[in-house]
């Protein structure tokens, strides 16, 4: 089972990146998906979910309007297109499946993402 996310670096504030997490091993359209991000010193935190079938998704209060989570289950990827960044965004993000039939999760490595001037 891997999930290889990709696509972080450093942008400015107010631009734009698209993260990317690949997946092989399982089923992947049997897993909800989601993107964590965690801030240095802080905790692990939601940033946005989508079900398995990519008929409903959710966002942290913080990213509303500003990111936007998909899928491509014929490519077993999940993306999260950000927007309008800021520097609190910045965060190693992480990518993570649940499957919607057994309680098992997957997370992949993580992707760095620095919002800077």
């Amino acid at each position: 089972v891997q999930l290889v996310e990709s696509g972080g670096g450093l942008v400015q504030p107010g631009g734009s990146l698209r993260l990317s997490c690949a997946a092989s091993g399982f089923t992947f359209s049997s897993y909800a998906m989601s993107w964590y991000r965690q801030a240095p010193g802080k905790g692990r935190e939601l940033v946005a979910g989508i079900t398995s079938g990519g008929s409903r998704t959710n966002y942290a209060d913080s990213v509303k309007g500003r990111f936007t989570i998909s899928r491509d289950n014929a490519k077993n990827t999940v993306y999260l297109q950000m927007n309008s960044l800021k520097p609190e965004d910045t965060a190693v993000y992480y990518c993570r499946a649940d499957s919607n039939y057994f309680k098992v999760t997957y997370w992949g490595q993580g992707t760095q993402v620095t919002v800077s001037s």
